[in-house]
């Protein structure tokens, strides 16, 4: 499973022209998930997501999470996340999970960073989206779970 993390002043999307899900300050999230992921992969990112000091404090510094300063997440599926890359010109998605599953593990990521306080907006699912954001630094991050990692 993988995530971009943007911080952000704003971020929306988008689907036929209708705005889906928009926030203020917080967490624009990207969610990628891959055959073999699991409801503990998923578990693991959404605690890693909402822990991750990445906001900054009274002093500019780096020192509080999402949940520290009362923030929003966006969160928006995004299986190009899990391309192979490395063989011709083409991007093959073979790695990425099947849709019912890929789904289902998008909602329990989603669900899972909901029950930690954050007030969570999302894109929908297998749509054609227009995501728009205001990167806040820029800070992005890329978080993944390998094996070993739960």
């Amino acid at each position: 499973m993988k995530a971009v993390l943007q911080r952000v002043t704003s971020a929306s999307v988008t689907v036929d022209g209708k705005t889906v899900g928009k926030i203020g300050k917080g967490l624009l999230i990207l969610l990628g998930v891959e055959t073999g992921d699991t409801d503990a992969d998923s578990t693991y990112l959404a605690q890693k997501t909402v822990d991750l000091r990445i906001f900054s404090d009274a002093e500019g510094k780096m020192n509080l999470s999402v949940l520290d300063m009362g923030g929003q997440a966006l969160i928006v599926s995004q299986f190009t996340l899990i391309a192979d890359w490395k063989k011709g010109r083409r991007p093959g998605f073979s790695r990425a999970a099947r849709p019912d599953e890929g789904n289902r593990l998008y909602e329990h990521y989603k669900e899972c960073v909901r029950k930690h306080g954050v007030v969570v907006e999302a894109g929908v699912f297998g749509a054609h989206m227009d995501v728009a954001l205001v990167n806040d630094g820029p800070v992005t991050l890329i978080l993944e779970t390998q094996p070993g990692d739960i």
